[in-house]
């Protein structure tokens, strides 16, 4: 099944209200500037989306949709990223980059995951032939106030399930934003320091993740890992 995310329609706008304040969110509304055919349409979508003309929005596996006031369904499919592969190695160079999208910030050199000019193909079912028409705009601008708080939206605008972490294509896992730090298991690890230096645990020693409910022979106790039965 499909990952999808619903978000409440957006109030009217204060006047003088901006779009998006991010990096990130100007890059997506740059795409869709650029790939408009008229620009009289534009401003009309920007109007709609600041006087709270659509109704609430969902954003599912490369697409977006919204329902307007005098009952258009507006679309705008996004092209899905082209190599995922190549996209998670880079994420996977750098362990803060998965972190920073889920703390709401995106990284300069995540800039691919944003679309670019033809990545937005808007479809409405008005009469309005305009690519796009004011429904589809406003889609867009009020879009780029949902990835100012969650630039994660668009891994699933781009065909990444967030839910299932796995694209549509084959590829890497994304590699998970904290790591657990218990130390590796060697062929030779020291005792505690309050036994003698010289104190080695055999080969088969091995770590666990809950302490042992009694001393082993060895002597080290209280021992944070468990001691598997040897003697030092």
């Amino acid at each position: 099944m499909t990952a999808a995310k619903g978000f409440p329609a957006f109030p009217p706008q204060r006047a003088g209200a901006r779009f998006a304040t991010s990096w990130w969110g100007r890059a997506w509304l740059k795409a869709l500037e650029d790939t408009s055919l008229d620009h009289t349409l534009l401003a009309k979508g920007r109007a709609y989306a600041k006087t709270g003309q659509l109704g609430p929005i969902t954003v599912s596996e490369g697409r977006i949709a919204a329902m307007a006031s005098d009952e258009y369904a507006a679309v705008v499919h996004i092209s899905p990223l082209p190599d995922w592969d190549r996209f998670l190695e880079q994420v996977a160079a750098k362990a803060g980059h998965l972190a920073a999208l889920l703390d709401g910030d995106m990284p300069y050199d995540l800039v691919e995951l944003l679309p670019g000019v033809g990545d937005l193909e808007p479809d409405c079912d008005c009469p309005d032939w305009g690519h796009p028409c004011k429904h589809a705009a406003a889609l867009c601008y009020q879009a780029s106030w949902l990835l100012d708080r969650d630039p994660f939206l668009l891994m699933l605008m781009r065909a990444w399930t967030r839910t299932t972490c796995s694209p549509r294509s084959s590829g890497p896992p994304l590699p998970r934003a904290r790591r657990s730090r218990r130390p590796t298991p060697t062929a030779s690890r020291p005792c505690p320091a309050s036994y003698p230096r010289n104190c080695r645990l055999p080969s088969r020693w091995r770590w666990s993740p809950r302490p042992a409910s009694t001393p082993p022979p060895c002597g080290c106790w209280p021992p944070t890992p468990r001691c598997a039965p040897a003697s030092c």
